[in-house]
């Protein structure tokens, strides 16, 4: 079956379909995630954030995957590689981000749960690491917000300044500021430049930098767990507090 590739992850890809978009997990996923992220969607439907409609689980030549209306616009990421007002744009997608934070997360996974598991399994942490990150985690505040998991500008289209979301499947309810730190830990990996604007941005929004700090341990224990080689040193140093 010949499909229109606009999108590459490290566990997806990403096909056109006119309106639709079609992403299609790499072999050896079960339906299960397909379900999961579009179970996300249905809770986000009410509420007032533009993101993707869920259009069904699919199979498709093996693959397992989930049909999603498709936002227009290009990536915010293109967007700053082209735009000279870089403090409009942190702006633009700070507020954004404090936008999400805003609604209410019931009915989606606690965040804490997932950290507690990924960073349980994360390689590379010495065992008095992972037994004190762990400890530190239950001790941290739940909290009740909208998490996107995986905020950064290459999931957020810009359509002519109309901004969406997409790339829901990490969604949880937990503390904004896990959130805004791990969306920072991502943003200085990919974006470098942006990342101390965006974090002062996020604290003009109300969320203090020093409880942002004391989830970045935590955030970049648990991207350990995602087995990306060229981070590895720099998250084990957040990890001990560097």
């Amino acid at each position: 079956m010949a499909l229109d590739l606009i999108g590459r992850g490290r566990v997806a890809d990403v096909f056109a379909e006119g309106e639709h978009v079609l992403k299609l997990y790499a072999l050896g996923f079960g339906p299960e995630q397909a379900q999961r992220e579009a179970a996300i969607l249905d809770v986000l439907e009410p509420l007032p954030i533009a993101c993707p409609t869920a259009l069904g689980v699919v199979e498709v030549d093996g693959r397992w995957g989930l049909r999603m209306s498709r936002m227009p616009g290009r990536t915010m990421a293109e967007t700053a590689m082209t735009n000279s007002d870089q403090a409009g744009f942190v702006a633009a997608f700070a507020g954004l981000h404090a936008s999400v934070l805003a609604c209410p997360g019931n009915d989606l996974p606690l965040l804490a749960e997932q950290l507690g598991q990924r960073i349980a399994a994360a390689p590379n942490l010495s065992d008095d690491d992972r037994e004190r990150l762990l400890e530190k985690l239950w001790q941290m505040p739940g909290g009740d917000r909208l998490c996107h998991g995986d905020f950064h500008p290459f999931n957020v289209m810009d359509d002519a300044g109309a901004l969406s979301i997409i790339d829901w499947p990490d969604a949880t309810c937990g503390a904004p500021e896990a959130d805004i730190a791990r969306a920072y830990l991502l943003i200085r990996s990919r974006l470098p430049d942006l990342a101390h604007a965006y974090r002062e941005a996020m604290a003009a929004h109300g969320y203090a930098r020093e409880a942002v700090a004391e989830w970045l341990p935590l955030v970049a224990a648990a991207r350990l767990d995602e087995g990306i080689a060229e981070e590895t040193e720099a998250l084990l140093a957040l990890c001990r507090g560097a």
